[in-house]
């Protein structure tokens, strides 16, 4: 498990000429509908893109990597070879929309998790132009709230710890290996501290 989750990283290069075929990236979905669901509302529904076509029209409505300002996307050839949008079903919800999100990311995390098994990339881009959905036919009550992008990776990403612990900001070096800084297991923890008559005390676990 912890090695699937190391090598799970976001991936922006892809090998495009590979393409990935509807019952794979079904498989995918299947692993994201799996996910824990606030109140099991599961008002997610995804739809898959895989046409090379389809594909090529979609991609200029993408953001890619907000730390790269001078690079504005894969070049022509390391595009991905497959989307899949994921689209909020509004008559499913049964809580506010903020639980729903929480849904997505657990959902996103199983189909990346179960992507990279398949030694399949993916990048989730929230940064998107909001006309792309009007490439599509959709219910009123179906809203695009992500794209990921599917393909075979062509680019190492690497996890390192982060050198200074504000510093956040992942790179790439002269070779055009990705570098995603990461801080340290010690700035994620929080110490225990229990109140007690007005009191603080300090409990160590």
């Amino acid at each position: 498990m912890q090695e699937i989750i190391v090598r799970t990283r976001t991936f922006r290069r892809f090998v495009q000429k590979e393409p990935l075929s509807t019952a794979t990236l079904h498989e995918l979905i299947d692993l994201a509908r799996l996910g824990g669901s606030a109140r099991n509302g599961q008002p997610w529904q995804y739809m898959v893109v895989n046409d090379a076509e389809l594909c090529a029209r979609i991609f200029p409505y993408l953001g890619w990597a907000g730390y790269l300002p001078d690079w504005h996307g894969p070049v022509e050839g390391e595009r991905p070879s497959a989307y899949v949008l994921c689209l909020l079903n509004k008559n499913r919800l049964k809580g506010p929309e903020s639980e729903a999100q929480f849904d997505l990311g657990i959902a996103t995390q199983n189909l990346l998790l179960g992507a990279m098994e398949k030694k399949i990339g993916g990048c989730r881009i929230g940064a998107f132009n909001p006309k792309l959905a009007t490439l599509f036919r959709l219910a009123d009550n179906l809203r695009l709230s992500l794209v990921i992008a599917l393909g075979k990776p062509i680019e190492t990403v690497i996890i390192e710890q982060c050198r200074d612990e504000d510093d956040v900001r992942y790179w790439r070096d002269e070779h055009g290996v990705h570098h995603v800084p990461k801080r340290s297991l010690e700035s994620c923890l929080v110490e225990v501290e229990l109140f007690d008559d007005g009191v603080t005390k300090r409990k160590s676990l």
